[in-house]
């Protein structure tokens, strides 16, 4: 039997996105983001030129708030990507534009609190914006089940990058700003993982492969910020987004939405995929677990070396 093209699934599955989006759009609550800004503590910094005190965030918080904009910030690359891979007629044009426009709300409202309240240093917050987006994004030409089954998968750990950043600066209304973009991003996130559902009917082989694919290549979009590795280490030191985080609290609980493991009937290569992807999970465990462990004694370390000091 000849598998569906990729035009061929984008029919069939148009019927189950103009169902999502209108489920989308009976569970996405109107915001306005300058009603998330404390516009009360804006300053001119010409009159008074930024300095890292200023700050009510600690190192790390600054180094996550900045990280998660800085990803949000490339919304035109994104917006490129998902347009190519899924047009913009019919049902499919209608989320490329409505997802767009709910995600442009992010960075502006994310911006607007960090200038306002000094949070970061804004000429190096700038610059980074420049490299990021003059980077762009490039998704390599992935097919349109492939950007379903990562955006699940990105959607939902931006979903938690944000949650846990906003708790982790002990900063109210960083706090509440981050969970409502949070919230923003569970919605988009639902909105991919049911039409991957839908597509795992329509096409179980097909997809199983795109998860896979996905699953065990999966990084995020910010990768490209500069000195990504040694801020993304920090974030995982924090607890923030580590392999931990990832394991347990992405791609375990999608799968099992998904019930990948439980499909029946497919075929060998499928077959060998999801035992890739079981394979995958099992040593994703094991590297959480080390990171875990060095963690533990970097800060009993740490805490031995203080006590040595005093």
């Amino acid at each position: 039997m000849t598998s569906p093209t990729d035009l061929d699934l984008l029919r069939e599955l148009e019927p189950v996105a103009a169902a999502n989006i209108d489920r989308h759009l009976g569970l996405a609550a109107e915001w306005m983001p300058h009603e998330y800004v404390p516009w009360s503590l804006g300053r001119d910094f010409d009159t008074l030129p930024w300095e890292p005190e200023q700050s009510a965030l600690s190192d790390v918080a600054q180094i996550a708030f900045e990280v998660n904009l800085l990803t949000e910030d490339n919304l035109p690359s994104y917006h490129r990507e998902i347009a190519s891979a899924y047009g913009r007629d019919g049902a499919w044009g209608t989320w490329v534009g409505r997802w767009t426009a709910e995600e442009g709300r992010h960075a502006i409202a994310m911006r607007d609190y960090l200038m306002v309240t000094r949070g970061v240093d804004p000429v190096a917050l700038e610059r980074g914006r420049m490299h990021q987006m003059e980077l762009g994004y490039d998704s390599g030409n992935k097919s349109p089940l492939r950007v379903m089954a990562y955006v699940t998968i990105q959607e939902l750990a931006t979903r938690i990058s944000h949650r846990n950043t906003g708790r982790f600066t002990q900063e109210p209304v960083a706090e509440k700003l981050l969970a409502r973009i949070a919230a923003d991003e569970n919605l988009h996130m639902i909105f991919y993982r049911n039409l991957v559902t839908a597509a795992l009917e329509l096409a179980p082989d097909q997809t199983v492969l795109a998860i896979r694919d996905e699953v065990l290549n999966f990084d995020m979009p910010g990768t490209g910020i500069l000195d990504f590795k040694s801020k993304a280490r920090q974030i995982a030191d924090a607890g923030i987004y580590n392999l931990r985080v990832h394991h347990d609290e992405v791609v375990t609980p999608v799968l099992r939405q998904w019930q990948f493991f439980a499909l029946e009937g497919l075929g060998g290569e499928a077959e060998q995929a999801r035992a890739e992807v079981a394979s995958f999970l099992e040593g994703l465990d094991a590297f959480a677990t080390l990171q875990e462990e060095k963690r533990a004694a970097r800060a009993a370390r740490a805490t031995s070396e203080l006590a040595a000091q005093a």
